[in-house]
This record gives C-alpha cells, structure tokens and sequence, in this order.
C-alpha cells in the first residue's frame, strides 16, 4: 500500500515597499493564487535592520500545474513595471520555493486579526475574542480560501459605504441588495447585519459560496441571505443596493448589466479599482442615470458611491 503523494505548491514570497503591498496582493489574486497572506517584514519594536523599515513581505501559494513558468514570469514582469513607475520607493524582490500541504488554516490564523472597519463595524475572525462596544456592529469571517477578509481597503471602503447609505437614507425601508463577486460573504453580510432583509450573493466560485454560507450561519443571517453559485450576469432581479468589489476590467464588462440592475433611487458602490483605472472607470460609470454620491480613497485604491438619478420614486 503506498501512502498519497503529498500535494505541491508553489511558494511566491515578496518583499516590496508598504504603499505597493495592496497592488501586489490584488495582482496575485487576479493571477490564480490560492491564498495570499501578507504581514509586516519587521515585528513591533524591531530595529535590527533599519534598511527595511516601510517594507512588508507577501506570501502567496499556486498550484504546482503546467503554468508554473508562466506565473513567475507574468509576477516578475508585473514587479518590473512597479519599479519603473515608483522608483523612488524601492524595487519589490522575489523569491520562488515548491513546498507540500501548506497549512492554509494556521496562515490565515496568523494574519488576521480583529480590526475596526468603520464607524460602527469591527470584523473579527471566528477563532478570535472581541468585547463589542455598546454600537458595534460585529461581522465575524472564517475566509477558507475566499476572498474577503476587511484587511483589503477596497473590502473596508465598501463596508464604510455599506454603513453610510443604510444609516443614512431612511427613505428606503426595504433593501434589497445585490453583492457581486461575494468571495467570504462579507459584504452581503454587512448588509444584512446592517438591516437588509434580502440579499443575494453571487460568486462563479464554488469555494467562496460554499464559505459565504456558512458565514451566514455564523453572524446569523443565513435567511436574509441567498447565495448563489452563477455568473452574476445572469442575475434578473432589479436592486436597489448593488455591491461590486471586482476589478475595473470585470466591472466594466458588467457595467451595462449592473446598470439595467438598478432601480430608480438606488445604489451602486463599485470598488477594487487603483487610480490608473480612475479615467475608465468614471468615463463608463458617472454618467446618466448614474450620479456621483461618494468617492472613497485609501493609498492607490478607489471606491465609487452612484445613484441612479433616472426618477425621484422611492424603491
């Protein structure tokens, strides 16, 4: 009887300048990686090496497959390009290993912490104590393998508009929400702890929705929430919240969709975006019926708040 092979990763580990850490992890997700974890080069207090300070360092893990090469050679250029248009920050450095069964559970324990999202919102990982504030709006996330965890500031900065236009716009009492590309659930459930009643959750990725679930059952929402494993173009039902934390290639290849999507008085938080996508994205999206209500920054990345103006009926 011969014991199973152990399964083969590939260990991408770089070391880059703190303002491109969010740019890189974001590009390593579109590449395929199955899971990025990024913390601080040097620990609180450490002043061994001072010619770090600023640095951080970002493990990510492929799949051993054919398209091995090609990954590092895409990553290595991609790096390459950041240095030529940031060359004051310093160039990012890349180190390759192929390693056996990484314990995708332990890394995800080790970086992710509690942490205050917005105003009212702290998202706090299962396995973690938190003693909530009397106003405190607790999301808590078991991410597996999806995407979506608060640390990413596209992910915070539609939690902050999630919470600005519910609290805010009391002329809508029933919210129906639309969370494209839901990854851990997250943002739908941020909704739905929010006051949402219905909400539908869409990802093309069976992984995410099977995680999405069963965060619905851990922050009690499961039946406010409807999750569904389709590609979100097939999605007929009008909304009056659609949330889209994509990139700018995939939102504005839905652009016409999303818009058709949302009804007269409705919203749309579009996010994922860096600034080099800002003339694209805003040439496509602020444009009638769609207004600008909100624009959220965070270091390179950008947030849109829209509403559809098209007619002053409430939905």
């Amino acid at each position: 009887m011969t014991s199973k092979e152990p399964e083969k990763w590939l260990k991408v580990e770089i070391r880059a300048s703190a303002d491109l850490i969010d740019a890189v992890s974001n590009f390593l997700d579109e590449t395929g990686a199955q899971g990025v974890f990024s913390e601080s080069l040097l620990p609180p207090g450490a002043d061994d090496f001072p010619e770090a300070e600023g640095f951080e360092v970002i493990n990510a893990f492929f799949p051993v497959d054919v398209r091995s090469e090609k990954r590092i050679y895409t990553i290595r250029k991609y790096l390459k390009s950041l240095e030529e248009i940031f060359p004051e920050v310093g160039a990012p450095s890349l180190e390759t290993a192929i390693i056996a069964d990484p314990d995708w559970g332990e890394q995800w324990k080790k970086y992710f912490k509690p942490i205050r999202v917005c105003k009212n919102i702290v998202v706090k990982p299962t396995w973690e104590r938190y003693a909530p504030e009397s106003r405190d709006i607790v999301v808590e996330i078991d991410p597996g393998m999806a995407f979506g965890t608060g640390q990413h500031a596209s992910t915070r900065m539609c939690m902050e508009a999630i919470e600005d236009i519910i609290m805010k716009d009391r002329s809508i009492t029933d919210w129906k929400v639309l969370d494209v590309g839901c990854g851990t659930g997250i943002l739908g459930i941020t909704a739905a702890k929010m006051g949402a009643q219905d909400v539908v959750c869409v990802d093309n990725d069976p992984k995410a929705t099977e995680i999405a679930a069963e965060n619905a059952v851990i922050n009690s929402v499961a039946d406010r929430l409807h999750i569904l494993k389709e590609d979100a173009m097939r999605i007929r039902e009008p909304r009056n919240l659609i949330i889209a934390n994509l990139t700018a290639k995939l939102l504005l290849k839905m652009h016409a969709h999303l818009v058709r999507l949302l009804v007269p008085g409705g919203y749309m938080i579009i996010s994922g975006i860096i600034e080099p996508d800002i003339p694209a994205i805003e040439q496509h999206f602020i444009v009638t019926p769609l207004v600008l209500q909100n624009k959220l920054t965070e270091k390179e990345w950008v947030c849109y708040v829209l509403r559809n103006n098209s007619a002053d009926g409430k939905s």
